[in-house]
């Protein structure tokens, strides 16, 4: 463990996830059946599709907890005031940067008549929890992680019709709705406040394992934890009995039974697909030390994972950036390019769009272009420590 206490596997890990990132976000906008249809529906999707989308769904998790994992290595060198003040201006920054920069970036909207609250908001959310939870006994925040990303599921039926200030609060703790809240504004609740908080203290408790203490343990360690979250899914997933709203089923073809099986709710975030995306997840970190670090897929991977927001903000800009670049060159107005699909219905954007194969090549043309800022952009921060400011991006 170095001086500033960063983990080389940890980044490369969220250096990954957040190129696969990228790839969703290439795919919202440049996609055309993402207008359309859902691309994880198998009555309507290719397998090509499905995957492009559920291999994605290890993003949002992996960055929650590694936001946790990365707290609690933070913690460290700092005594429980100077950590819990760090995470609540670090929780507050994040909701704001949501509510501002990162949501402008989604619409291109001046007027802000649209509001998403979804990963960087939920990051925010958790850090303030996690900045009251770690005075708590260590045992006591993981047992209430673990509460959390267990039991959040018994709260599936509840629900709270209304457009009220009730509907719209059970909705961010524990559901996936838009809220045309006046004629001219729409709240957008898409991540819930429960269970991505239960991943992220979660992750502060697996922090623990990155200490000295461990060095020698861990790869066993890492390697139980992960194969026993993915048994534990097949166990729970096979009999269709707790764990996901949305049971499995035999399907007409093996390949379909398969997609069924592994197709898991992310919104809110299921136990059961907690279980496929942090598993995988933690195996990876096992042996993730392993790995050639001067690969240049690895060393631009994990160049990336050292500037996860400074990386996400670009991204989103760059590709909204070109969809309207490719919507212009392909005949639509710009006044009809309010990508609002995965929100509400946006019949102006019926027709727009690309194949998968355009849909990767934006992809790698988005993850390449960024990578000379990132670098940049690392090793200033490295140089620059002195900064404070440069914490927060």
């Amino acid at each position: 463990m170095n001086k500033s206490y960063r983990i080389d596997s940890i980044d490369l890990l969220r250096g990954i996830v957040m190129i696969l990132m990228a790839l969703d976000h290439v795919r919202d906008y440049f996609h055309a059946d993402a207008f359309l249809y859902n691309p994880l529906d198998l009555t309507q999707t290719s397998v090509p599709l499905f995957f492009t989308r559920w291999i994605t769904h290890f993003c949002a998790p992996v960055f929650v907890f590694l936001a946790g994992t990365s707290s609690f290595l933070v913690g460290e060198r700092k005594s429980k005031k100077e950590l819990s003040f760090f995470l609540v201006k670090r929780g507050i920054w994040l909701i704001v940067l949501e509510l501002t920069i990162i949501n402008f970036a989604w619409f291109y909207n001046i007027s802000f008549s649209l509001i998403i609250l979804v990963v960087i908001w939920v990051l925010g959310v958790g850090m303030l929890v996690l900045a009251a939870a770690i005075h708590l006994r260590y045992y006591v925040v993981m047992v209430l992680g673990f509460a959390l990303v267990f039991g959040h599921n018994l709260l599936d039926g509840i629900y709270v019709d209304g457009n009220n200030a009730d509907a719209i609060g059970w909705t961010m703790l524990h559901g996936f709705k838009a809220f045309p809240v006046t004629d001219h504004f729409t709240l957008f609740a898409g991540y819930a406040i429960l269970p991505w908080t239960g991943i992220m203290l979660l992750g502060y408790c697996f922090g623990k394992l990155f200490t000295p203490a461990f060095q020698e343990r861990r790869e066993k360690i890492l390697l139980s934890i992960g194969g026993g979250l993915i048994l534990l899914f097949v166990i729970l997933r096979l009999p269709n009995i707790y764990g996901d709203p949305s049971p499995w089923s035999v399907q007409s073809t093996t390949i379909d039974t398969i997609l069924s099986f592994i197709n898991v709710s992310k919104y809110p975030p299921s136990l059961l697909y907690t279980l496929i995306t942090l598993g995988p997840a933690i195996i990876f970190l096992s042996q993730a030390d392993k790995l050639n670090f001067n690969s240049w897929f690895n060393r631009m991977a994990w160049t990336l994972g050292k500037v996860p927001m400074f990386y996400y903000v670009l991204h989103l800009y760059l590709i909204h950036s070109l969809a309207v670049a490719a919507a212009l060159l392909t005949g639509y107005d710009l006044n009809d390019m309010v990508f609002t699909t995965w929100v509400t219905d946006s019949p102006n954007l019926k027709g727009y769009g690309f194949n998968l194969w355009i849909v990767y090549a934006v992809w790698i043309f988005v993850v390449l272009s960024l990578y000379p800022l990132c670098k940049w952009f690392a090793k200033y921060k490295a140089d620059h420590r002195e900064k404070w400011w440069l914490s927060y991006l």
